[in-house]
C-alpha cells in the first residue's frame, strides 16, 4: 500500500489537480490523507482521511498525519509519501520510488536553488512506514545549516537533516531538473518527475527570490540596503510571481501535459549524499 500525506490551506483548488495526476500516476492501491485548514467542503470520498483541526504549523500536520499512518498501515514496507498541496508527479513516480527505495531508505527534494538549502523538504519526500518510525521523523525546523549567504538559517525539514547525519544515514536527493519560468525556486519540476509550484497558498517570494534581489540591487561596496528599498523591493517581487503564478495554475488547469517540454528529457535530477 502507498500512504500519501498532504497540507491544503485556505484554498481547494489545488485538489482537483492533484488528485488527477495521483490517479494518473500512480497504479497501485494509494490512500490520501489529508489535513485542510480553511478549506471550503469537498465530497466524503474526495480522500481517505482527513481532517481540519486547527494546527497551524506545517511540520506538525505531517508528523500527525505520519503517526496516523503508522498505526493504520500494518506492514513497514508500506511506501510513504509526503507532499505538499500545490505539487504532484508528472511521470511514473511510483516505479521511481520503489527503484530508488531498495537502494536509499529517504529520497527528497532537496531545493539547494532557495539560498542552498541543505534539508529534505516535503513538497515531495518518500520513504516507508517503517522508516519514518524507526528514525521518529520529524519536520520541524529547529537543526541549522550555513546557506549560500554565509548565514546560519533552518526551515521546515530541518530537524529530519539532524536525524539523517547522526545516523549516518545515506539519502537521496531530488534536484531541481527544470521550471516554467526562470525564477530560482517557484514553478519548478524536480527530477522530471515532480511539479511543486511553490506558491499555491502562500505568498509567492522565497529566500531564493530575495538572495537573486540583492545581488541586483547592492553596489560594488556591498552598502546594506535602505529597508523602505528593500520592502519595497519584497512588494514588487510578490506581485510579480502573484500574475506568473496565476496564469500557470491556469494552463495547468487547462493542458494536462504542461510540463512537457520544459521537464528536461534524460536528466536525472538525483545525487547520492550522506546527510
Amino acid at each position: 500500500m502507498i500512504h500519501i500525506a498532504t497540507v491544503h490551506f485556505q484554498s481547494d483548488r489545488w485538489i482537483p489537480i492533484q488528485k488527477s495526476f495521483f490517479e494518473k500516476h500512480i497504479k497501485n492501491p494509494f490512500r490520501v490523507y489529508a489535513w485542510l485548514n480553511d478549506v471550503p467542503p469537498v465530497p466524503a470520498n474526495t480522500f481517505y482521511y482527513s481532517t481540519r483541526e486547527p494546527v497551524k504549523a506545517h511540520s506538525v500536520k505531517l508528523n500527525l498525519l505520519a503517526d496516523l499512518i503508522y498505526f493504520d498501515s500494518n506492514r513497514d514496507d508500506d511506501i510513504l509519501i509526503f507532499i505538499d498541496g500545490d505539487a504532484f508527479p508528472i511521470g511514473d513516480i511510483e516505479t521511481f520510488i520503489r527503484e530508488k527505495l531498495g537502494k536509499h531508505k529517504l529520497i527528497a527534494v532537496q531545493r539547494l536553488e532557495n539560498n542552498g538549502d541543505l534539508q529534505p523538504h516535503p513538497c515531495f519526500c518518500a520513504t516507508t512506514v517503517g522508516f519514518w518510525r524507526a528514525i521518529r521523523g520529524d519536520w520541524n525546523e529547529g537543526y541549522e545549516w550555513k546557506n549560500k549567504s554565509g548565514q546560519i538559517t533552518t526551515d521546515v525539514g530541518g530537524n529530519l537533516l539532524k536525524l539523517l547525519r547522526e545516523n549516518k544515514i545515506e539519502w537521496l536527493p531530488i534536484l531541481r531538473s527544470g521550471g516554467l519560468t526562470e525564477r530560482p525556486v517557484l514553478f519548478g519540476i524536480y527530477g522530471g518527475l515532480i511539479y511543486h509550484h511553490g506558491a499555491g497558498f502562500r505568498n509567492p517570494v522565497t529566500r531564493g527570490d530575495m538572495a537573486k534581489a540583492q545581488v541586483k540591487l547592492i553596489d560594488k561596496i556591498k552598502a546594506v540596503l535602505p529597508s523602505r528599498r528593500w520592502k519595497t523591493m519584497r512588494r514588487r517581487i510578490v506581485a510579480e510571481n502573484k500574475i506568473v503564478s496565476e496564469q500557470i495554475f491556469k494552463e495547468i488547469e487547462q493542458n494536462p501535459n504542461f510540463f512537457e517540454e520544459r521537464a528536461a528529457p534524460g536528466f536525472s535530477g538525483t545525487r547520492k549524499a550522506v546527510a
